[in-house]
């Protein structure tokens, strides 16, 4: 058994910084299933948004929040995030992130406009900002003594104290507590028992669970599966927003052309080169994702084409490659110049709405138990994320869920000894091709079924099918040893099962649920999808 005070799941944005806020008071390990500079963050391309200028408020930027989030947005929670946004990119600032300053007026940030946003309000580092960040944070992480980083680690479930309590044949306590987390060893095999006095899950999403996505493939739902099991509840798992414009080339996979490329006046086009936003929004290009999304799938379905077009042709080469050198080095990997053709796109899984629910300091249901980041539901997003509110999300979360950590630490007892990993019954997996098998058919039935527009009968159908996979992994699990592709598949199986579960129970459209059965929203329904597992 090991102990820390706290232990963190996750090594991307909200892991880090949620981590450095709490080392000069406590003793912070953070485990992360690859390396500690992989996942999702280091992939953000367009920015944090943030009302910088003095012609922009974050009154505004509330009030663009709240149109994105169709409805369904924590009020208090977006006036606290944009309202305090400024001050938490200075913090980023002061650690060293280098944002992109305008040619002309170093002293001044070159801000971006994105899908959304009433006007440019978006800090970035060309198209790699995601990347600028990480840089910046793991650089002071691996400077701080009180932080320990182990790499090839993932969660495997949580120990509370109802748990423990029902293994000892116990009445479980009410509210429950986390006293750690089972984890696994990569390179090992070995399960280790994690103690400690706080455990924050920030494992990122789950995109992984959709056969196309833009995602990495560490996006597996991790922490969301885990937190199911062990009872806390989830929310609105069915708002997957499907990121209107990736690659599309048979040999590309999950790269993101930037939501700032639009912003920049890039025009969607068919292959005939006739434009198609105009008619499905006033806004065109610059709708939230949710509508642009939608409207290029109809446009797929309507003429049968493999993808659409997006054209940055008109503006210069050299400001294409000053604002975009990332994204036009990889098209041109593929043999697209982007300063001349336009690039091949089509719509993939990109990030999900939904999570953990939490509170107002990223505390969940379970005492002692966070959720930062893309794992958690905090209400800033409601039913569509507003572009770049997701960097924002973590290191706003990540800060308050430390002053909150910091104030009970103390209090919190330290918890009893746990028992270690049984495997004794288990044996070494005999196939790995049944796991890639299930694996494969659980995303094709995802995106067949519950992609971007839906049907009741096709969300029932994908329930059956999630009901047999589930057997099927139930048995496997428990017969075998435990691998990262087992554990992956388990958590895929569970998160595919909340988001069907969820799109069934709300029958209308609402920003990223839109099925053909319920076309319109309806007021009463304007309440969160909330599940929990019955222990």
């Amino acid at each position: 058994m090991r102990s820390t005070d706290v232990l963190i799941l996750g090594s991307g944005l909200a892991g880090l910084r949620l981590a450095l806020e709490l080392a000069p008071r406590a003793r912070v390990t953070v485990v992360t299933k690859r390396t500690r500079d992989a996942g999702s963050s280091r992939h953000a391309q367009g920015g944090i948004a943030a009302a910088w200028r003095e012609d922009d408020s974050w009154e505004d930027h509330v009030r663009d929040t709240l149109v994105a989030g169709a409805g369904l947005c924590r009020r208090e929670v977006v006036e606290r995030t944009a309202r305090e946004a400024k001050q938490r990119v200075e913090e980023l600032i002061a650690l060293g992130v280098r944002f992109d300053r305008r040619e002309e007026r170093p002293d001044e940030y070159d801000l971006h406009r994105e899908g959304g946003h009433s006007t440019r309000r978006i800090l970035h580092a060309k198209d790699i900002t995601g990347a600028e960040i990480m840089r910046a944070l793991l650089a002071a992480v691996e400077e701080h003594p009180n932080i320990e980083i182990l790499e090839h680690r993932m969660g495997i479930d949580l120990i509370t104290e109802g748990w423990l309590a029902r293994r000892l044949g116990h009445l479980p306590p009410h509210p429950d507590r986390v006293l750690g987390a089972y984890v696994l060893d990569g390179r090992t095999g070995r399960v280790e028992a994690w103690t400690a006095r706080v455990v924050a899950l920030c494992t990122g999403g789950a995109g992984k669970v959709y056969l196309y996505t833009s995602n990495p493939d560490e996006a597996s739902g991790d922490g969301i599966a885990m937190a199911y099991r062990a009872g806390a509840r989830v929310a609105n798992m069915e708002f997957v927003q499907f990121h209107p414009t990736c690659l599309y080339h048979p040999h590309a996979k999950s790269f993101l052309i930037s939501e700032a490329v639009r912003g920049e006046g890039g025009r969607l086009r068919l292959e005939s080169g006739e434009t198609f936003m105009e008619r499905y929004d006033p806004r065109a290009e610059l709708a939230p994702r949710d509508i642009v999304a939608r409207a290029i799938d109809s446009e797929l379905k309507r003429t049968g084409a493999d993808c659409v077009y997006l054209d940055i042709t008109h503006m210069p080469a050299r400001a294409i490659e000053e604002r975009f050198p990332t994204i036009r080095r990889r098209c041109l990997e593929y043999g697209i110049d982007i300063t001349s053709e336009p690039i091949p796109v089509v719509p993939a899984a990109h990030y999900l709405c939904g999570g953990v629910m939490t509170d107002l300091d990223g505390q969940t249901d379970i005492a002692n138990l966070y959720a930062v980041g893309e794992v958690a539901n905090t209400g800033l997003h409601g039913a569509n994320r507003l572009a770049s509110n997701s960097l924002l999300e973590a290191v706003s979360f990540a800060w308050h869920a430390a002053r909150r950590i910091e104030r009970t630490l103390d209090a919190i007892p330290a918890p009893p000894e746990v028992p270690e990993w049984d495997s004794r019954k288990a044996s070494e997996p005999d196939e790995q091709v049944v796991i890639t098998q299930v694996w494969d058919e659980i995303r094709r039935f995802m995106w067949n079924y519950v992609g971007i527009v839906r049907t009741t009968r096709r969300l029932q159908r994908a329930m059956k099918r999630i009901d047999l996979v589930q057997q099927e992994i139930d048995e496997y699990y428990w017969d075998f040893q435990v691998t990262g592709n087992l554990v992956e598949l388990r958590n895929l199986a569970t998160v595919a099962e909340l988001v069907v579960t969820s799109a069934l129970r709300r029958r209308e459209s609402r920003g990223l649920h839109y099925t053909l059965d319920y076309p319109d929203p309806d007021p009463r329904c304007a309440r969160d999808t909330i599940l929990q597992r019955r222990l």
